[in-house]
């Protein structure tokens, strides 16, 4: 199981921009259903992508389903010549989106962002109205099943903001 606080706090400790997505940022506004890694999308700045290398090494990243062995370094430019990484770390899986289907970069997913505070640490974290847009542009079973309870929350939330 991933470890959710020690994945923030690593990332966010360390200055790496990020805004959470998926699952995760799910559970911060509500949501119940469980998710078993973390998916943030990071900024593709040099001085970004430094930190993030930086950061994640010292946890010994490795690529998530790659047979054992397999050559691998992590590192600012594998980050570089790459985009999205699905990793397992010693703190648990996680994805690495430089992108995301339907919502883009981290600049363009920036203004549908809110700051909030999870496991004592501040993060983005995408808004639930976006959220529901990138989970139908993904398509996948398992983000269509998401989707109800989603709006459900996105439904209460607008209700107490009028």
């Amino acid at each position: 199981m991933t470890d959710f606080s020690a994945v923030i706090g690593a990332l966010a400790g360390s200055g790496v921009e990020f805004i959470l997505v998926g699952g995760v940022a799910a559970a911060a506004h509500g949501a119940a259903r469980l998710t078993e890694d973390i998916d943030v999308v990071y900024r593709r700045t040099a001085e970004n992508i430094a930190r993030l290398a930086a950061t994640l090494a010292a946890h010994h990243p490795y690529l998530r389903g790659a047979p054992p062995g397999l050559p691998f370094r992590w590192d600012a430019e594998t980050i570089r010549r790459g985009c999205n990484f699905s990793l397992v770390a010693e703190f648990g899986a996680i994805d690495l989106l430089g992108e995301i289907t339907g919502g883009g970069r981290y600049e363009d997913l920036l203004p549908y962002s809110a700051l909030l505070t999870l496991f004592g640490h501040p993060c983005l974290c995408l808004g639930l109205k976006r959220l529901i847009e990138v989970k139908r542009a993904a398509g996948r079973p398992k983000d269509f099943d998401a989707i109800a309870e989603l709006e459900a929350l996105l439904d209460e939330e607008q209700r107490h903001s009028t």
